[in-house]
């Protein structure tokens, strides 16, 4: 069996010259509270920056169907002190080996009082535009109380006298066409082209957001292909990196929800590698794959993972893609650019 099937990306990459690196991050930065989970990577003039959400929760998750909860396959664990879902943002510097030099959380110093149980900003991507670094993520505490959400452009610096990473300025992104959806979520920034996102990757939805008006528009919009490889949704992940020859690359993620016999949730969350070519035009997929997942039975259903990727950078020869396993913990793949364009144009 192909050992992408048997171990997922992280086996294929160490087969092949790849290393992976767990991110632990010091006690008196995340204090008594629950999981890292989905690092965004960026290099920054070559200092290599992650972002980790850092949640008030475990999520306990039955994989390949072993072991349910009483409540079920998926379920948050919270404190009983606090049952809301809450995020933190830590920015952390690494070295080349990909070990922790230094971190700290981020003063969301613009905060206002919830009015959703969902806090804070989740699942920021990390980059630079103008000059400048922002997390976007989507934010849903501030909208209403029905969980309203908005993906949000926060600028951050770090404040050399207060020793800390703070937030300077916050855009909230309405979405194009009216902004009458309930909820957006995972738009990818487009590291070349200030303000730019896709939020959408099948049908094609290109949209510009005016930092200075706060409008959003749409930009570029394709129709959906008919393909049988693009049946399912390829929603966002990391960012979208240039490759060369026109040619950008991002990680989405393909979404299956499940429900056992007493309807209770559960879901796998299945990969890809998608190239657009410069009239973005959907050119290429990779195989879909789990970072660590495996195939569990004769029929090739596969175990239900909850992964997802949220970073991608090219840095000394290597792709480095940042992700994050069962809302619990963080890692970064080191892939040789020669391997992962194979395994890319193996799809």
């Amino acid at each position: 069996m192909h050992d992408l099937h048997v171990g997922g990306l992280a086996a294929y990459a160490l087969n092949r010259g790849g290393s992976l690196h767990p991110i632990f991050l010091p006690q008196e930065v995340l204090g008594n509270e629950g999981g890292i989970m989905n690092p965004s990577i960026y290099i920054d003039e070559g200092k290599i920056l992650v972002n980790i959400r850092h949640v008030n929760y475990i999520l306990f998750h039955s994989e390949a169907n072993k072991f349910p909860h009483k409540w079920g396959h998926l379920v948050y664990v919270h404190p009983q002190s606090d049952v809301t879902l809450r995020t933190h943002n830590v920015i952390a510097e690494l070295d080349q080996d990909m070990n922790v030099l230094n971190s700290g959380r981020v003063n969301m110093a613009l905060d206002t009082k919830p009015t959703w149980n969902f806090i804070g900003l989740e699942d920021a991507r990390l980059f630079k535009w103008d000059d400048k670094l922002y997390l976007c993520g989507v934010r849903r505490d501030c909208y209403d109380d029905k969980g309203k959400g908005r993906m949000e452009l926060c600028h951050i610096e770090f404040n050399d006298e207060e020793k800390e990473w703070k937030e300077i300025s916050r855009h909230p992104i309405p979405a194009p066409n009216g902004d009458g959806s309930y909820c957006e979520k995972n738009w990818m920034p487009v590291l070349d082209m200030p303000y730019h996102f896709v939020k959408w990757c099948n049908p094609f939805q290109l949209v510009k957001y005016d930092i200075e008006t706060g409008e959003c528009v749409d930009v570029v919009v394709k129709e959906k292909l008919k393909n049988v490889a693009f049946q399912h949704d390829f929603r966002g992940g990391s960012q979208v990196i240039d490759i060369g020859n026109g040619r950008k690359l991002a990680f989405v993620h393909e979404t299956t929800l499940l429900k056992d016999p007493f309807n209770r949730k559960d879901g796998n969350y299945g990969h890809r590698a998608i190239v657009w070519d410069e009239d973005w035009n959907l050119i290429h997929t990779s195989k879909e794959f789990h970072f660590m997942g495996a195939w569990y039975d004769d029929v090739q259903k596969q175990e239900r993972n909850i992964e997802f990727a949220v970073g991608a950078s090219i840095h000394k020869g290597n792709m480095l893609i940042s992700y994050g396993l069962s809302d619990n913990c963080s890692f970064i793949l080191k892939i040789p650019l020669n391997v992962f364009f194979e395994f890319l144009n193996d799809g």
